[in-house]
């Protein structure tokens, strides 16, 4: 049978443990804010250059890669 006292102790540390997490969810949701930000940019960026690729194998007949996928809630 479970002890009343191994009880409560066990309720202090989820307890602690969920604070720990409400304090590093704000950090975690700004840092994938700006992960996201930047897998926007850089997917941009990818699509500029196998635009600027694929106009270059237009004029030699070469196919241009596919295009990438941009990650959604960006």
């Amino acid at each position: 049978m479970v002890v009343r006292g191994e009880l409560e102790r066990r309720l202090t540390e989820l307890r602690s443990e969920f604070e720990a997490g409400r304090r590093l969810e704000p950090d975690l949701q700004e840092r994938l804010r700006v992960v996201s930000q930047t897998l926007l940019r850089v997917s941009g960026a990818i699509q500029v250059l196998e635009e600027l690729l694929g106009a270059d194998a237009g004029h030699n007949g070469a196919p241009a890669d596919a295009a990438v996928e941009v990650p959604s809630g960006a």
